[in-house]
């Protein structure tokens, strides 16, 4: 008779049993789940450790325990090695955390050994941390193989979103033992990407995750099997599927089947998705008509036409990046009525004050565009006009009105259009915002940008600097409802009632969504904006 105990549970004082797995007289594994522990942050499940019949569960649903508490008692089978099997088999170790977003466990075998044979093994599950609401990023680079030394924060693969990309740095020092993914696979937040042996730990028996431990027993019984390390789930996020509640196996299940959790209606304890419920979820789905997809929601599609045959051609793929924003470009267009309205901006004054600046400029090491002060400018009016800063709620019956400023401005990357965001731009001076904006930039030229530079934007500007242009139709970024086009200062004379005078006049064109914004609104705000455009002395106002 062998005794299951709580494992390491970290620096949490105590958990609460949230679901048992099996019976009394169950037969199971040693990988099999018999209960689920949860903390305020995670929940983790608790395997056997061994290959047995459960004799007795000591636990029930609700209670909560420590460290090292009985769980449950299980009659081992297939088990022939030194040793006394009815001592209570060692906790599972948790290695700690070297980064908040990587889940670390490490896993021994549960069966006493020989001393000789004793095993003292550390391995270390990277996981992908939290991604924002991106779903299904593809690895893009792999910077590592099984048996490379890695530093902290040694670039281990890069991954890639619709948007952005991201580097997924070595938590700690140590070895690279295996890897989980390949290139151009799809992953999500959670997912494991390789296993690695932090520098320092030793291994006196060489063991793999899961794999046979060798034992003394008759080669006519069955080897001992390492239990698997308890996974733990991160912390719910509110950006990354916040209302999902389901262990590891079903979250598995849920990836190999191509089930949406977020979907899924859990039965089990607390709302706790099981394997049955998605079972029962893919029946559903299986039985339920599927209906006949239209191309561009009715709109009939265009021919595909054999070009070669006029002439010589040749196939460029498009980056993912490029594919992205075309399906989000087109979707937009499709939902968002747009309408635009166009004015020119007397920016004379502000180009004056915007070159005395330039010998402190060139001391401080910035460069100060007109974006800078566009951007200041738009933040002073979309107070004066808050539905501007604002989306539509999905029945289109309530404006979700932001108090906050976060401007996003179009970037041209090699790979396509990108918009990182300006966090709380109506915070920063001219100085600040010219530091940010050079930053993001260069950033996204460099297909720097992370997740969350590219998120939360509220208003939008599409600048097309010194290409040219009187004007155009920038589409909505949805779900934001304006963004403003900026095409190139140019100089014009003007009437002053006496003469004609050069003035410099920089062409802005306003797009939004006619649903939330009508035409006497967009003119307003279009007159203010210009307006301070013209006087920067109403920023203080």
């Amino acid at each position: 008779m062998a005794e299951i105990r709580v494992p390491d549970i970290g620096d949490v004082d105590e958990v609460e049993i949230i679901e048992i797995c099996v019976s009394v007289g169950d037969q199971v594994n040693a990988e099999d789940s018999i209960v689920v522990i949860e903390s305020d942050k995670a929940s983790m499940d608790v395997p056997a450790g061994r290959v047995g019949r459960i004799s007795g569960i000591e636990v029930k649903v609700g209670d909560r325990v420590k460290q090292g508490s009985l769980l449950a008692q299980i009659e081992a089978e297939d088990v022939s090695v030194a040793g006394d099997i009815s001592k209570p088999a060692p906790p599972v170790e948790r290695v700690a955390a070297a980064a908040a977003n990587v889940v670390e466990a490490v896993a021994t075998s549960g069966v006493a050994a020989q001393p000789a044979q004793a095993v003292s093994a550390a391995s270390v599950d990277v996981l992908l941390p939290d991604i924002g609401d991106a779903k299904d990023v593809v690895v893009i680079e792999l910077a590592v193989k099984p048996g490379d030394t890695v530093a902290t924060g040694d670039l281990l693969l890069v991954v890639e979103s619709d948007k952005a990309s991201m580097e997924v740095p070595a938590p700690s020092a140590g070895t690279i033992v295996e890897l989980f993914v390949a290139l151009d696979q799809t992953v999500n937040a959670g997912d494991r990407l390789l296993t690695m042996k932090p520098a320092g730990a030793t291994v006196t028996s060489p063991v793999a995750m899961a794999a046979d431990v060798p034992t003394t027993a008759p080669k006519s019984q069955p080897e001992a099997k390492v239990a698997k390390a308890p996974v733990v789930d991160d912390a719910p996020s509110a950006s990354a599927g916040s209302d999902i509640y389901a262990g590891p196996a079903v979250r598995l299940m849920a990836r190999e089947l191509g089930v949406d959790l977020a979907q899924v209606h859990g039965t089990g304890a607390r709302g706790r998705i099981v394997k049955e419920d998605v079972q029962a979820f893919v029946k559903t789905r299986l039985q339920t008509p599927v209906a006949k997809a239209s191309s561009g929601s009715g709109i009939p599609a265009l021919p595909a036409v054999d070009f070669s045959r006029f002439g010589p051609v040749e196939l460029e793929p498009m980056s993912r990046i490029r594919r992205a924003g075309a399906d989000n470009l087109h979707r937009s267009w499709l939902n968002v009525p747009h309408v635009t309205q166009n004015d020119d901006a007397d920016v004379t004054a502000l180009e004056e004050f915007r070159k005395s600046l330039k010998p402190e400029a060139e001391r401080r090491g910035i460069k100060v565009t007109p974006l800078a002060f566009i951007v200041r400018a738009c933040c002073a009016v979309l107070k004066a006009h808050p539905r501007f800063n604002a989306s539509l709620d999905p029945n289109r019956e309530h404006f979700i009105l932001k108090r906050y400023y976060h401007i996003g401005f179009a970037v041209d990357a090699p790979d396509g259009l990108v918009v990182p965001v300006i966090r709380d731009a109506d915070r920063l001076g001219i100085w600040e915002l010219s530091v940010v904006i050079n930053e993001l930039a260069d950033k996204a030229r460099r297909g720097k940008l992370g997740m969350n530079d590219m998120q939360g934007g509220t208003f939008s500007i599409s600048s097309l600097g010194a290409l040219g242009g009187t004007g155009f139709t920038p589409i909505v970024n949805a779900p934001e409802v304006a963004i403003l086009g900026v095409c190139k200062l140019v100089t014009k004379p003007q009437w002053n009632g006496r003469e004609f005078v050069p003035r410099e006049v920089l062409p802005l064109s306003l797009s939004y969504d006619h649903r939330a914004i009508n035409g006497a609104e967009a003119g307003r705000f279009m007159v203010d904006l210009c307006g301070v455009l013209a006087d920067l002395r109403r920023l203080i106002l």
